[in-house]
């Protein structure tokens, strides 16, 4: 899958993560910045035990972009207090 696609899927996938959660409307930022960053470390993993090249655009490299998102996005409002 091509960067940009990671790239995208990481953030949309932040602001989504944040509609449901009641937090700050400048967390969003953060949401976005951490669902980039939840893509990029879950393809790398995925790359790195598997062998299987994440930058090819399949539907299996999109839901572990989308997987690894959602889980450090979670992952962080599940550490951090409701008023961030």
């Amino acid at each position: 899958m091509s960067w940009l696609v990671w790239i995208s899927v990481g953030i949309a996938t932040g602001i989504v993560a944040h509609s449901p959660i009641r937090r700050a409307a400048s967390a969003v930022f953060i949401d976005a910045a951490l669902g980039l960053i939840g893509a990029a470390s879950a393809g790398w993993l995925f790359n790195t035990v598997h062998g299987i090249d994440p930058l090819r655009l399949t539907l299996n490299s999109l839901l572990l972009a989308l997987l690894g998102a959602v889980v450090l996005v979670s992952l962080y409002h599940a550490m951090t207090p409701a008023h961030l």
